[in-house]
């Protein structure tokens, strides 16, 4: 079951439920929308009724948060079937899911939790991958994490870990820039040797977002994953010097929490899309 057309080169948002209507009255220029796939799993009612009006108007890209990918537990059949359910029904152009674990027998947690970077998990990670895309019949794209935490047991460098998902299940790879410099932050690593590091080829998708910042007990820096706040002037530096290896790709604003008006979500976007056009050189413009 083939994806729609791939997501044209441009920047997209987060599809809020507080802005369906100024949208479709203004149909604003935009690349993309994005939304969580939870939150449309529902039979029916409002937000089915307002994505079907916007999908015809705009690409989609469905972004799953539940699948518990980097879990030891099996796969919820159920809820797969529910996102293939999603993907018939809207054709988005883009699935994606984040390499993370939210599971634990019957608990589930409000939250993207890292996982130890093994042989042992490598396996069960790419074992999954590959039934999602078997189950939807899609190839999806798998987000880097953003991480509070080193695992001593970990013994493969995260890059080599997503590298090795994406070739051994023919995955893609979703690149968060902001979740490379929440990571760098916190762990003291280089973003920038990150990005040059990171197998570009495989990227089918950049994501950009604003994170809090607290103090650690020890007085350190502690970058927080929060997507409540506009990009903050690091990650965009980060993601200018991102575009120059990738060239231009589709990139989402996330802005999740504490979330503003339209036209603030609006002017971020612009941001993006002329980081884009810049990246595109001067006399190509980005993919239309």
């Amino acid at each position: 079951m083939p994806l729609s057309a791939p997501l044209p080169h441009r920047a997209g948002l987060g599809l809020k439920p507080e802005h369906y209507a100024q949208i479709l009255e203004h149909k604003p220029e935009l690349g993309f929308f994005e939304v969580h796939a939870e939150n449309y799993m529902g039979a029916g009612g409002p937000p089915h009724h307002y994505l079907e009006a916007i999908s015809a108007h705009y690409p989609l890209s469905l972004h799953g948060v539940g699948l518990s990918i980097g879990g030891e537990n099996p796969l919820d059949k159920e809820h797969l079937k529910r996102l293939r359910f999603l993907i018939e029904k809207y054709s988005p152009a883009s699935f994606s899911e984040h390499l993370a674990w939210s599971t634990h027998d019957s608990g589930y947690f409000n939250d993207l939790l890292p996982l130890p970077y093994t042989q042992a998990t490598l396996d069960q990670v790419c074992a999954h991958v590959s039934e999602v895309q078997d189950a939807l019949g899609v190839r999806m794209l798998l987000e880097n994490p953003s991480t509070y935490v080193l695992f001593e047991e970990s013994t493969i460098d995260e890059i080599d870990f997503m590298a090795a998902i994406a070739q051994r299940t023919g995955c893609g790879l979703l690149l968060d820039v902001n979740n490379v410099m929440v990571s760098a932050v916190n762990h003291k690593r280089d973003p920038y040797a990150y990005i040059e590091a990171y197998p570009i080829d495989e990227v089918g998708e950049i994501h950009l977002a604003g994170y809090d910042e607290t103090q650690d007990s020890a007085g350190e820096r502690l970058l927080i994953d929060a997507h409540g706040s506009a990009i903050r002037p690091d990650v965009f530096e980060l993601f200018v010097f991102t575009l120059k290896r990738t060239g231009p790709k589709p990139v989402l604003v996330e802005w999740d929490n504490d979330v503003p008006d339209f036209d603030t979500l609006y002017a971020e976007s612009r941001r993006a899309q002329a980081a884009l056009d810049a990246a595109a050189g001067p006399d190509v413009k980005a993919a239309q």
